[in-house]
């Protein structure tokens, strides 16, 4: 229940990011939006990992800024599957990849309070 509460909360992020930035579009239903949110946990579970292995040395020399450019670059990788699978996901150029995943991951972070556990 908590995995669906959390992919959820991911679909509403990106939602968000829809809204939000100029830039960012998607065409068809809630359907849509789910499908690039487990997308994109997919790829931020197998990809980003690897990536910020290999470039663990400028993440260290950007005290961490370098984050935010990994974390777009999941978002257009994100935008390549979805396109790939026949979802009409859009996100126009880096720039908008960049403020979208920062305002997807404030979102993601905002919600994921309200599923925090009871620990």
């Amino acid at each position: 229940m908590k995995l669906l509460l959390r992919w959820l909360a991911s679909a509403a992020a990106v939602w968000v990011a829809t809204r939000v930035v100029p830039g960012i579009r998607y065409e068809g239903g809630f359907e849509t939006l789910l499908v690039v949110a487990l997308i994109l946990g997919l790829v931020n579970a197998l990809v980003r990992p690897l990536l910020s292995f290999l470039a663990c040395g400028l993440i260290a020399l950007t005290l961490g800024l370098f984050l935010l450019v990994i974390n777009a670059a999941m978002l257009l990788l994100t935008e390549a599957v979805a396109q790939g699978l026949g979802y009409g996901f859009y996100v126009d150029g880096f720039v908008a990849a960049l403020l979208g995943s920062v305002v997807i991951s404030v979102v993601s972070y905002l919600l994921s309070m309200f599923l925090a556990d009871g620990d």
